[in-house]
């Protein structure tokens, strides 16, 4: 049993996609104009994401300062090359364009919200500026500090991505590692890392991977990390916050 008071907390920090943007639905929406134009139907939303994610995590490993439109164009051109399909360059700059399309999870930003009452709330993203300002229009919240790949020049997993979020936020917002709870989905880009950084962390599963196999567009994690807390998604989280900061 979890005798961690999660109320402690000064700041949560995020991942966004994956965990507040929808970014697996995003990504096969995104992929359906290439699948229409080679009657593809052979290609289902799992082994499309599969090859989302070998491909995209090889990328942001070989060319970490490669911006994220341009990583994601790439991205897509790989995808119809592993299937056999035929692509354009229209089709590849449409794909590389989509993140501020990417839906939010339903329970996103009533969550944020709600949240926001209790903590400061900080963005650590893997894309760029623009596109996450465009899928931060979604989410309902100011955030208090955005720390993005672009800024950084590196892609999570990457250490030198926390190394300057945790910098950035000793530096500016006077927090140290007690007092972060970094909170995501993904096992292969966040939590990894977030305990090797000692920091303590709130899993949302949003793939139900505690009780499956299907990683769909994140790289697998062979051994996986401990965690903190657990929640299948952002409501939950924010429904156990508010239960707990009522006085008994």
């Amino acid at each position: 049993m979890n005798t961690i008071d999660i109320n402690r907390f000064e700041v949560l920090t995020f991942d966004c996609y994956g965990t507040l943007i929808d970014w697996e639905t995003g990504i096969w929406d995104a992929l359906q104009p290439l699948l229409m134009n080679n009657g593809a139907g052979h290609v289902d939303r799992r082994a499309g994401l599969g090859a989302f994610a070998d491909i995209e995590n090889a990328l942001e490993e070989e060319t970490p300062d490669m911006p994220y439109p341009e990583l994601l164009r790439i991205t897509h051109r790989g995808i119809a090359e592993r299937f056999g399909l035929r692509t354009t360059d229209a089709l590849d700059r449409a794909f590389g364009e989509s993140t501020g399309h990417w839906p939010a999870f339903g329970d996103t930003a009533d969550a944020l919200r709600l949240l926001k009452r209790h903590y400061r709330l900080v963005i650590l993203s893997n894309v760029d500026r623009d596109g996450f300002a465009a899928s931060n229009r979604k989410l309902g919240v100011g955030f208090d500090a955005i720390y993005t790949a672009e800024d950084i020049g590196s892609y999570k997993p990457d250490p030198r991505n926390f190394e300057y979020m945790l910098t950035r936020l000793s530096e500016d917002l006077g927090i140290g590692k007690e007092g972060i709870l970094h909170t995501a989905q993904s096992l292969h880009h966040d939590h990894r890392q977030a305990r090797a950084f000692g920091l303590a962390n709130s899993w949302i599963d949003r793939q139900h991977l505690r009780d499956s196999d299907n990683w769909g567009a994140t790289a697998r994690v062979e051994t996986r990390p401990a965690y903190d807390f657990y929640f299948n998604t952002m409501g939950q989280m924010a429904e156990h916050v508010e239960r707990r900061s009522q006085p008994e």
